[in-house]
């Protein structure tokens, strides 16, 4: 019997780079303290990669509602980049500043090809993310002490032409990390979209 490796597809693909990003941001607040640890959970994804998410209520409708406006956009090829803000919750100063730059595949809009043909399978990209979200968990290790109350934000980084909903998302300047330190994470890709981590923090 011969068994064929399944290729992600286009809709996998979004729902790969959304799963990511929960994950990631879920892991990021527990890791630097944002909520309390007694607000997580453990689960285990990624072929047995124990990862901590959140179990407060208003927290996970958010992020649900957040994560899923975004797959909309990457489906829409209108998101471009995803930026977690921790900030200092006295003063609003941004202390960290975590990078998650997406590219879409060559396509009509005429971003840059990449000359790569074979499609890859679910279970190497699966490889590729927990390799990054081991990353993440170990960046406590590197990343200053936060040493007061913080709180988060996520911007989205959109095409001119991306609509949302005006209750819930709002235009915002940048809030870039100036005379910071940065750390570039590996970076993994479906073939359909290519998504680069990095964190800029203060030194």
């Amino acid at each position: 019997m011969t068994t064929v490796a399944q290729a992600i597809t286009l809709t996998g693909s979004i729902a790969t780079v959304t799963e990511y990003l929960g994950f990631a941001i879920n892991s990021i607040l527990y890791q630097r303290g944002v909520y309390p640890a007694t607000d997580f959970t453990q689960v285990v994804s990624y072929g047995g990669l124990p990862l901590m998410i959140t179990t407060d209520e208003a927290l996970t409708q958010y992020l649900r509602d957040v994560l899923v406006q975004i797959a909309d956009w990457i489906g829409r090829r209108d998101c471009r980049r995803v930026v977690l803000l921790l900030t200092e919750a006295s003063s609003d100063a941004v202390l960290e500043r975590w990078d998650f730059h997406i590219e879409h595949e060559a396509g009509e809009e005429g971003e840059a090809a990449r000359g790569r043909t074979a499609r890859k399978t679910e279970e190497l990209v699966r490889r590729e993310v927990q390799a990054i979200m081991r990353q993440i968990t170990s960046c406590a290790s590197f990343l200053p002490l936060m040493t007061g109350p913080c709180a988060f934000d996520v911007l989205v980084y959109t095409a001119m032409s991306a609509t949302a909903p005006a209750e819930t998302w709002e235009e915002t300047a940048p809030r870039q990390l100036h005379n910071g330190s940065v750390v570039k994470l590996k970076a993994f890709d479906t073939t359909h979209h290519w998504v680069n981590t990095s964190v800029a923090y203060r030194s």
